[in-house]
Formats: C-alpha cells, sequence, structure tokens
C-alpha cells in the first residue's frame, strides 16, 4: 500500500493512553509504551513476500527488514514471533524450516530470542516477524526531530526494490545479486547501537516508501532535507535497470505520491525512480552533527561496507519538504 493510502486508513485510529510515548500518527518506525520510569516496550511488525529464491537467504533478509525498525528508534532486540504465509501446496515443509531458519539466525544476531509465531496457508508466500524491544523513555531516536544544521546519513544503499525485481525476471548478474543479498541480510543493529555514541537528532530507516517517502516522514514544518544527488550510495545496475523500466509498483506510487513534495534540480525521470524506489531491509537515514557523522562513518565503514555516507543536511523549511540537487 502506498504511503498516502496509508496514511488515510490509519487517520481514526491514534491511542490516548498516557502511556503510549510513540505512535504512529507521525509515521514512525514503531511504537512505544512506558512501562516503568526506566523501561519501554518498542513492538513493531513487518513481512515481505519473497525476494530471492532461496528459501533460507529470504528468511534472513525478511527477518532482518523487520528487526530494522527497532534499531531505528535505538532500542534492543528482546523478543520476537514468526508470522508465516506458506504455499503448502507448491513447497514441502523443508522449504518453512529453512526460511524459519534463517529468520532465526538474524534474530539470535542481535540478541533477541524467537517465542513462537502463527502460520497459514496462503496461494502467495509471505514471512515476517513481529517483534518487541526495549529503551530508555529518555532515549528514543524519533524520525522527525532533525535538528537545523545536522548532516544526514546514510548507512545502505538505495535501489534494492530495482534490483530484486531485475532478480525475479532473471535480469541480474550473479555477482551484483550476491552483493545485494549481502546488503539485505545485514542487520542495522551494530550501526544503530554505535550511533549512541554521538549527538543524534532523528533516525529512520529505508523500506517500502523508498528514500524520499522516509526522508519526507521525517522533516517537519520548520524543515526541508536536501539532499546532494551525486552523494547518495546507488546499488551496482540500478540506474541502467531503471532506465530500461524495470521498476516495482511500489517504486511507481511512490513517486506519485512524492512529486509535490519534492523539488529537484539536477535528476531525470530514472533518478527520480532511483530516490523513490522500494527498499527491502534499507539503512538507517540519521541527522546527527556534521563532525560526529564523519567519525560516525569510519566507526562502521566496515559494518557497512563502505557504503554509508553523507548525503544532504538539514535547513530551515523551502519551497518543498525535500530538495534534491
Amino acid at each position: 500500500m502506498g504511503p498516502g493510502d496509508l496514511k488515510q486508513s490509519l487517520c481514526n485510529l491514534r491511542p490516548t493512553d498516557e502511556k503510549v510515548l510513540v505512535s504512529f500518527e507521525n509515521s514512525e518506525d514503531a511504537c512505544v509504551y512506558q512501562i516503568s520510569e526506566d523501561n519501554a516496550l518498542v513492538q513493531t511488525l513487518d513481512f515481505i513476500t519473497p525476494v530471492v529464491d532461496d528459501p533460507y537467504i529470504y528468511g534472513k533478509i525478511a527477518a532482518a527488514n523487520s528487526l530494522s525498525d527497532i534499531f531505528a528508534m535505538g532500542a534492543e532486540v528482546k523478543t520476537a514471533m514468526n508470522i508465516v504465509g506458506f504455499d503448502a501446496k507448491n513447497h514441502g515443509r523443508e522449504v518453512l524450516a529453512e526460511i524459519l531458519n534463517g529468520g532465526n539466525e538474524k534474530i539470535k544476531e542481535c540478541g533477541g530470542v524467537l517465542m513462537g509465531g502463527h502460520t497459514i496457508e496462503s496461494p502467495e508466500m509471505y514471512y515476517g516477524l513481529s517483534v518487541t524491544g526495549m529503551i530508555h523513555p529518555n532515549n528514543i531516536y524519533r524520525n522527525n526531530t532533525a535538528k537545523i544544521g545536522h548532516v544526514l546519513v546514510l548507512t545502505k544503499p538505495i535501489g534494492m526494490g530495482i534490483l530484486t525485481t531485475a532478480i525475479k525476471r532473471d535480469l541480474l548478474s550473479d555477482e551484483t545479486t550476491m552483493e545485494a543479498i549481502k546488503i539485505m541480510e545485514t542487520l542495522n543493529y551494530l550501526p544503530s547501537k554505535i550511533l549512541r555514541q554521538y549527538d543524534v537528532s532523528s533516525c529512520t530507516d529505508i523500506t517500502g516508501f523508498g528514500l524520499i517517502g522516509h526522508a519526507f516522514e521525517s522533516t517537519n514544518p520548520t524543515t526541508t532535507f536536501a539532499i546532494h544527488c551525486g552523494e547518495v550510495p546507488v546499488m551496482q545496475d540500478a540506474y541502467d535497470l531503471a532506465q530500461q523500466g524495470v521498476v516495482p509498483g511500489g517504486t511507481k506510487r511512490n513517486l506519485k505520491y512524492l512529486e509535490d513534495k519534492m523539488t529537484v534540480m539536477c535528476a531525470d525521470s530514472a533518478c527520480k525512480l532511483m530516490y523513490c524506489d522500494a527498499q527491502t531491509s534499507g539503512g538507517l537515514l540519521v541527522a546527527m552533527d556534521k563532525d560526529d557523522a564523519k567519525e560516525y562513518i569510519k566507526k562502521v565503514e566496515e559494518l557497512t561496507y563502505g557504503y554509508a555516507k553523507i548525503i544532504g543536511e538539514v535547513i530551515p523549511r523551502g519551497v518543498t519538504p525535500i530538495m534534491i540537487y
């Protein structure tokens, strides 16, 4: 579902409990419920259809995608539960076991515990997690509190939706496929943990609404995110594929919704599609102090395979919430 339709569907469901510290009214990555002076629950849920043929790798990618919302809030994963729609008519139980084993590997990697789950038969397979984390109420990363003057850091490249579409159409080289898999199955756990050492004013992760969609949700009435076109890390082959029309439907919906919310000074149509590309298990988009950002990027260089970069800055509100130049 596109960002515009989703906002309209959720507009009458806002909670009123005073213990709800973060809800979904500002399109936050997860919800936060305070349980004591020093502790709050962070909860999220996500699932995706297969993006690769290998069930074990699919399980790892889907789990990394689900867990990411907890890391975007600055929290620690505690427990997770499987959510599975399985095509039992066309696949054996060993396929399901491989998916779940892949997911459980990622849960354990960040210190979480798998507590069970629920499975139904479905003609279209999907897998993901309901995740619970913990955080101190004073340490929550919000998505729309970026300070003017802070720079924007992106920890993973974009173009993953385009590449996974190419994988399904058998259009991608083995080398680029393996690079895409490596990026998607990598957790945002350690990059999030290291952020706690620095002056961070906002954080979100880049998933289905693309870089521009999540950047737009992270602005507020006083801020614009100014993004430098040539600084955004992009996956190999993604731009050429976008020019050839190898683009997922979600990416096209994102672009339609975001057209009037961005001012583009340099990008052609393929480039705009790239910035709106619906990501699977994308990176963190962080607003932070410029000097801290330079040090942070050096610390996470190996963890992000050298993709982490400063891609722009937070400026006073201009003509549109997003500027690309």
